[in-house]
């Protein structure tokens, strides 16, 4: 093992359940375990926590083993160090937000210092310091959990649904302080989720997880195009691209994206002001990018590239799903099997891809 990595390989037998995984994990980061209902994430976490006393194997975080099943270690869990955040932010409803992050400090040993000011500036907690959990959005509870685990300084932060108890409107208000945490944090952290968009914006790595199995892993960018994957199986079926800001048109608010990695291809999309040179993620959802012939120039369609014809996953009914190489940057294209045929699309065919729509994630 690298130093900096998990490496983790841990076995857990339940009646009606089974985790076997076995992973190398990034030193830094977000890495999303992503899957559905039952597949084993919160259980996962659990047990890279130690709170899983069952689960055999062998865990090493940073070049530290926590847990060697065969060598008879196993640290208890108030030993590792690691922030857990869980779904309901839990904090000491008796006790004000800067008690609450004083536990977190007392837990690695120290009294609320003059240093946790860079994670209450971090998170905008200053104006809460003084308020009780009860006068609080949960949005803002979430905020001082996330504190309080930073506070215990640990060396992997664990995040079991944060937004899951919360409406939209407060994920949309909590979002930008994850996507702050994400840009700024040095250790690595295990998201897990239910919610792809909500992954779209936060991950760099993903595990996608299915019956207790790693289904795949890898970074989020290369495994949302893959078509052996459910992951491009549904509706909302999406690719997410990294790019940086080449041009902005103050007149009609438009970024230019230009992707990175990727030869000379860009993307014009609606963006409030943008520094050139900002690097962003964006996403393309499959619906919106059609394909044709000849490049189009008498459409309303800003966003026209030349592509090459990956490979064709054919879906009932009546559907095909195409993905496609912009230069290095990989796209999917949503099509009906008809139009597939009157085109007379195969791979290998160079075509271009009429963009409808881009969303910034980031």
């Amino acid at each position: 093992m690298s130093d900096g990595r998990i490496d983790l390989r841990l076995q857990l037998e339940r009646p009606a359940f089974a985790l076997d995984v076995d992973l190398s994990l990034p030193a830094r980061g977000v890495t999303a375990i992503f899957g559905a209902s039952g597949s084993g994430k919160t259980t996962l976490l659990r047990a890279v926590a130690g709170l899983e006393r069952h689960a055999r194997g062998r865990l090493e975080v940073a070049g530290e083993v926590w847990q060697d099943s065969t060598a008879g270690v196993f640290v208890p869990p108030h030993r590792r160090p690691l922030g857990y955040v869980f779904q309901d932010a839990a904090l000491f409803p008796h006790l004000a937000v800067r008690d609450n992050l004083a536990f977190g400090r007392r837990r690695s040993g120290d009294a609320m210092p003059p240093d946790a000011a860079p994670v209450v500036g971090l998170l905008g907690l200053g104006p809460l310091l003084d308020r009780r959990p009860d006068s609080l959005s949960g949005g803002e509870r979430q905020r001082v959990a996330i504190a309080r685990a930073l506070l215990a300084k640990p060396r992997l932060l664990l995040m079991d649904e944060p937004l899951a108890a919360l409406d939209e409107r407060r994920k949309a208000e909590f979002l930008p302080w994850l996507e702050k945490l994400h840009d700024e944090l040095e250790i690595p952290v295990l998201y897990v989720s239910h919610s792809l968009p909500e992954v779209a914006r936060l991950a760099d790595h993903l595990v996608l997880l299915e019956g207790g199995r790693a289904l795949a892993v890898g970074p989020l960018g290369e495994l949302l195009p893959r078509l052996d994957l459910p992951l491009s199986h549904g509706e909302e079926a999406f690719v997410v691209v990294a790019a940086t800001v080449g041009a902005y048109d103050a007149d009609y608010a438009l970024a230019r994206l230009d992707f990175s990695g990727s030869a000379g291809q860009s993307l014009w999309a609606p963006s409030p002001p943008r520094s050139v040179g900002t690097t962003v993620r964006v996403r393309i959802q499959a619906r919106d990018v059609s394909l044709a012939l000849s490049a189009q120039h008498d459409s309303s369609i800003l966003n026209t590239l030349a592509v090459r014809v990956e490979a064709i996953d054919l879906q009932p009914p009546g559907r095909a799903l195409v993905r496609l190489d912009a230069g290095g940057a990989a796209l999917l294209a949503r099509l009906t099997r008809k139009s597939l045929d009157l085109l007379e699309i195969g791979v290998g065919q160079t075509v271009f891809a009429q963009v409808k729509s881009v969303a910034l994630v980031d």
